[in-house]
């Protein structure tokens, strides 16, 4: 059967239009428009739940940092509530459980997503063909009022802020923020850290007390960058809730773009991936021998996922590790994860040494170990986090 050309005399129900086809575009395409990462909240490797929080960290969700200068005390969950018909099922919530009603004057609290320079190229920041972009999600905060978000250009200093209101309390709502495209200083490209997504919950007076930055600061007044905020903090009923994180090219919001379970739980693991085999009671985390160098036994760690950058070891708990001669009880492992080199390895290879530190030395080069615990609680995470 002979398929007659497309032109654009033969379009003729609005769906793809002339100017369509001249640049390529399709309507409703969805290329990973979107620049975060995990913003339906589905992926949490961590936990699902962290309590105590009072400082700076990634505690439950993928890729969202808390940072806490002194602003009461929080648990960050994945809780199972989201808007109605959205398609959503999963949110980000931090709960306060001790308030801070008297911020000094210079303390922040916040929650946020850091992007690496390499996803923020179709941006053109700092040319003239510079885009505007817009971040949408959807909100449930007890404290009504003014909320911040903020754009923070940690490659060249440079900030804009925009403002969303939750208008009734413990409500899901939905914000659409658009920040004006910014000519002044290219972003990076590379895996560092080039801008920080910042959803201000809280500000001492040193960031309220100007006027809204709402174009980009290229000299930032710290006055200017969170005017009107209202204070999360200062009840230990408040929740603040967020799902639906949305930042892309454009000056209108489109669809939240859900990507399947795997690509998003991928994308993830190149900043954080936890490791490890449960069978049981027991935990097994292998690693290739590469022999013993005094009471370390060094190896080869297989990550699932290559990562961003050379990677720092988390664990919790110990580990007993089994090699040819005897146990060595309490085994933990240490050090950064650095390139092993060999064929096709670089600094975000798949392929990295890693160690365990023993207690004993007995065994010898070329010998190898298995390592195992007796506890659900024991963990091996490899963080590659901005």
């Amino acid at each position: 059967m002979a398929i007659d050309k497309v032109t654009s005399a033969s379009i003729t129900d609005g769906t793809i239009t002339s100017s369509d086809l001249a640049s390529g575009a399709v309507p409703n395409q969805s290329a990973f428009r979107n620049i975060i990462i995990n913003g339906d909240m589905n992926i949490a490797q961590r936990a699902t739940s962290t309590a105590s929080i009072t400082s700076d960290g990634y505690y439950a969700l993928d890729r969202f940092l808390v940072e806490n200068g002194s602003f009461g005390t929080w648990t960050q969950s994945q809780a199972s509530d989201a808007p109605t018909g959205q398609g959503f099922t999963k949110c980000l919530k931090m709960d306060c459980t001790t308030a801070q009603g008297s911020p000094a004057s210079n303390s922040i609290l916040l929650v946020g997503q850091s992007i690496e320079g390499f996803m923020l190229q179709p941006i053109k920041q700092g040319t003239a063909n510079a885009e505007s972009t817009t971040l949408s999600f959807w909100h449930k905060h007890t404290k009504t009022g003014t909320n911040i978000v903020e754009l923070l250009d940690a490659d060249n200093a440079n900030a804009v802020s925009g403002s969303y209101t939750q208008s009734v309390s413990d409500t899901w709502e939905k914000a659409t923020i658009t920040f004006p495209a910014n000519t002044s200083g290219t972003y990076d490209n590379d895996n560092a850290r080039s801008l920080r997504i910042r959803f201000i919950m809280g500000s001492g007076t040193n960031y309220t007390s100007g006027t809204l930055a709402t174009t980009w600061q290229t000299s930032i007044t710290d006055a200017n960058r969170y005017a009107g905020q209202v204070n999360n903090a200062d009840s230990t009923s408040n929740n603040f809730i967020i799902t639906g994180v949305q930042y892309e090219v454009g000056t209108s919001a489109s669809d939240f773009e859900f990507l399947p379970v795997d690509i998003n739980g991928s994308r993830c693991k190149r900043y954080f991936q936890k490791w490890g085999i449960g069978m049981g009671q027991y935990q097994f985390v292998p690693s290739v021998s590469d022999g013993w160098s005094g009471a370390a036994q060094l190896g080869l760690a297989f990550v699932n996922e290559p990562m961003r950058a050379n990677a720092t070891t988390v664990y919790a708990g110990s580990f007993t590790g089994r090699g040819a001669l005897n146990n060595d009880n309490n085994c933990v492992p240490g050090g950064t994860l650095s390139n092993y080199g060999g064929d096709g390895t670089t600094s975000v290879s798949q392929n990295n040494r890693f160690s365990w530190n023993a207690n004993q030395n007995s065994n010898s080069l070329g010998t190898g170990a298995t390592y195992y615990a007796n506890s659900g609680t024991v963990s091996v995470s490899f963080d590659a986090e901005l």
